[in-house]
């Protein structure tokens, strides 16, 4: 009796490896890019020590430190190991994430992943894999777009390191860039890719403004730089959400009937009409935009990773200074009772 019901459990574990196995699969080429950076990855203190370690990389990994202990006593971000720890990239990108959406209509195509819901992106650390899942699903219609990744959150999971490329980030963009990870690794919801990173997002960019006042002051030329370039990108996150929102408009008006050459072309015109205009804009800091006609025209992937990062910062900014009167530690210790991490 024994022995049939251990064949059994057997058998069906054989069988549920088959039936997921590309999952299988992809799950242990995952775990593998991961636990090589991880096992890889030295303490800070080897990199403080070493006489070969250049002094002003040095002084950003001090800076790194003094932005989670921020993040900690003045956010309300929940304390971890992360950032303790860096790999060396030796100038070489690690993941890639590959996006999807629907031709016509601002959709994404979404992977499914037991225990953590649905995303709608996939991340690959092999560039040569990361392009034949494109090549899927660029053959099925799907608009698609591989973009290096620069920073990830494993939610606590593993001791998130810090990757030498982010050594080369200014202050501010390093502020914005080691709060928003952690904050991933404070609130998350399942199934909301977007919610997470609009509010990972403007914690982020809050969380930095404070910093930045806080270590080198009112009238720094760091916290008046990040302001600036905050300020311009602002102007070009509203004109490619504004862009957006035309496209969707668009979309929802094409009757069922028409072609797919008519439907193109009309996209096509907009996305264009949307990318010239961008000489229109007027920065602080950045020259303005020149679009060339030859520039090749991005396609939905591309608004719809405004909509994902920056869609919702105006209703979080509206909340805190409603609900919370500008208090943002106030703000995360609520939305952590609201919305727990995993």
């Amino acid at each position: 009796m024994k022995k049939k019901i251990v064949l059994t459990i057997v058998l069906l574990l054989v069988a549920v490896l088959i039936y997921y196995r590309d999952l299988v699969s992809y799950g242990w080429m995952q775990g593998k890019g991961q636990f090589e950076i991880l096992w890889e990855a030295q303490p800070i203190g080897e990199f403080l020590e070493s006489p070969d370690f250049p002094d002003s990389l040095k002084a950003k990994l001090r800076l790194i430190q003094e932005i989670r202990s921020f993040a900690v006593d003045s956010l309300g971000i929940s304390p971890s190991d992360n950032y303790t720890t860096m790999y060396n990239q030796k100038g070489e990108n690690l993941l890639w994430n590959v996006t999807a959406a629907e031709p016509f209509a601002l959709v994404p195509y979404r992977w499914k992943f037991p225990f953590l819901g649905s995303f709608p992106y996939k991340g690959y650390f092999d560039l040569e894999k990361a392009k034949l899942e494109r090549a899927r699903l660029d053959s099925a219609g799907y608009d698609t777009h591989i973009g290096m990744v620069s920073g990830w959150s494993t939610l606590g999971w593993f001791k998130d390191p810090i990757l030498s490329k982010m050594l080369e980030r200014s202050e501010g963009d390093l502020a914005e860039l080691i709060i928003h990870e952690l904050t991933h690794g404070t609130l998350y919801v399942k199934d909301s890719v977007e919610f997470n990173e609009n509010l990972a997002s403007f914690v982020g960019r809050m969380g930095a403004i404070q910093f930045l006042k806080n270590r080198f002051g009112q009238n720094s030329a760091e916290l008046t730089s990040y302001v600036n370039s905050e300020v311009d990108y602002e102007k070009i996150y509203r004109h490619y959400l504004n862009g957006a929102r035309k496209l969707d408009s668009l979309y929802t008006t094409m009757d069922e009937s028409m072609s797919v050459a008519l439907k193109s072309e009309q996209k096509k015109d907009m996305i264009y009409d949307i990318m010239k205009n961008l000489d229109t804009l007027r920065f602080k800091e950045r020259k303005p935009f020149q679009w060339k006609t030859e520039n090749r025209l991005p396609n939905n992937t591309f608004f719809m990773s405004y909509l994902r990062y920056r869609g919702k910062m105006t209703s979080f900014e509206n909340e805190l200074e409603e609900r919370f009167g500008g208090d943002l530690r106030a703000y995360v210790t609520y939305l952590k009772g609201v919305y727990p991490s995993l």
